[in-house]
């Protein structure tokens, strides 16, 4: 089976912006769509149904399949109901993209716990509970495959968003364990930092950048990475305005000691250490 074609894909955050360009583009590629969408504001306040179910209006009048969910996805029972939606409509799920997310940006020294647990809870938490909702049907089907909405902002920093970027690497660090322990049922987990202009990037960058970055240019490289062609497992690219680059952890060799260190010691030794000429791949000596 070619493509995505049948393939029943959930997508959170789906009623605009990037998830809206990935339900259209996997519906016009032969996907079953489960569009996702609280229907709140940027800050995760409010709900209503009208943004999900304009999108799968949308999905429809295409010729596409799709249904709409509004549950949030920010807690287990939430997840556990999306998830429900996709078997009671196509009979399975067979992949998940873990797009939907809010932004509540403030300085380290002004951050409130509030605005850090609830992105967190959306970003990090949301993933996780729609994934493992997921994780049973794709074990048991030998196929599944997750794609993760990281962001440059958790792979590189941004100011004002700690509570965002912490929540974003975390989901790298997600699929690390997820393609170890999905590799022997043919499950797939990648990561994807969009570059796009949307509502939650419409006051952080400059409007000649995003002029610069339509959302339907993310849009293929999700649906590659939820497609049977896909290999890949535990990669992450960034993506945006026509350029697709893969991110990757590096580790050099290091200094070696044979003695434990004294501070003294180490700082002699820092060059060395600290020295990324000749690096190579990460690997998790533990692992």
């Amino acid at each position: 089976m070619p493509g995505v074609t049948d393939r029943v894909i959930v997508v959170t955050g789906a009623g605009g912006g990037l998830g809206r360009e990935y339900a259209l583009l996997l519906a016009r590629e032969g996907a079953l769509v489960v569009v996702n969408d609280l229907g709140g504001a940027r800050d995760g306040s409010g709900a209503g149904h009208s943004m999900a179910d304009t999108v799968v209006e949308e999905i429809r009048a295409a010729g596409g399949t799709a249904v709409a969910n509004y549950d949030s996805i920010a807690t287990d029972e939430g997840a556990a109901a999306l998830i429900k939606t996709a078997v009671d409509a196509f009979g399975t799920v067979h992949g998940v993209v873990n797009n939907a997310g809010i932004l509540r940006d403030g300085s380290f020294a002004k951050m409130t716990t509030e605005n850090w647990e609830s992105v967190q809870r959306v970003h990090l938490w949301g993933a996780y509970f729609v994934t493992r909702a997921a994780w049973p049907y794709f074990r048991e089907q030998n196929h599944g495959r997750v794609v993760m909405a990281t962001s440059t902002s958790g792979l590189f920093g941004n100011f004002g968003q700690a509570n965002y970027g912490a929540a974003k690497l975390g989901l790298v660090g997600l699929i690390n364990t997820l393609a170890i322990e999905g590799a022997r049922n043919n499950i797939l987990a990648n990561a994807v930092a969009p570059l796009a202009a949307t509502r939650m990037t419409e006051d952080i960058a400059p409007k000649e950048m995003l002029d610069k970055l339509p959302p339907a240019y993310v849009a293929g490289v999700v649906g590659y990475l939820m497609s049977d062609e896909c290999s890949d497992t535990a990669t992450v690219v960034v993506a945006g305005g026509g350029r697709v680059q893969r991110v990757a952890q590096f580790q050099n060799k290091g200094a070696v000691f044979t003695t434990p260190p004294s501070i003294d010691d180490v700082a002699a030794q820092w060059g060395e250490i600290t020295d990324m000429s000749g690096a190579e791949l990460g690997i998790n000596p533990l692992g």
